[in-house]
């Protein structure tokens, strides 16, 4: 199943997650292909999908162990920047457009 995200809620997503985080700490990626269920969902509802860093910045991106894997740890300080994300996104889409 192929997930083709629509861009006018790309962009508005992303609006979001800079008016949470700030510009300089979200960087827009380009189109890759992975195995991910998240493409079913966008078939019942327009989804949007990021990546929210977390890996414990002590650890090179070679030392870090990989999502999916059982020795994957995520630096818990940062789940306070997903939890402001995702509070944003909330508030900016229950405003009308």
């Amino acid at each position: 199943m192929v997930q083709l995200l629509k861009p006018a809620l790309v962009s508005r997503s992303v609006s979001s997650l800079k008016k949470a985080l700030g510009d300089q700490n979200v960087v827009e990626i380009p189109w890759a292909t992975g195995a991910e269920d998240f493409s079913f969902y966008g078939t019942k509802a327009p989804s949007f999908f990021m990546f929210l860093g977390a890996k414990n910045p002590a650890l090179s991106a070679q030392q870090a162990f990989p999502h999916h894997t059982p020795d994957f740890m995520l630096d818990d300080s940062k789940l306070d920047d997903g939890v402001k994300v995702f509070c944003q996104l909330v508030f900016d889409f229950a405003k009308p457009k």
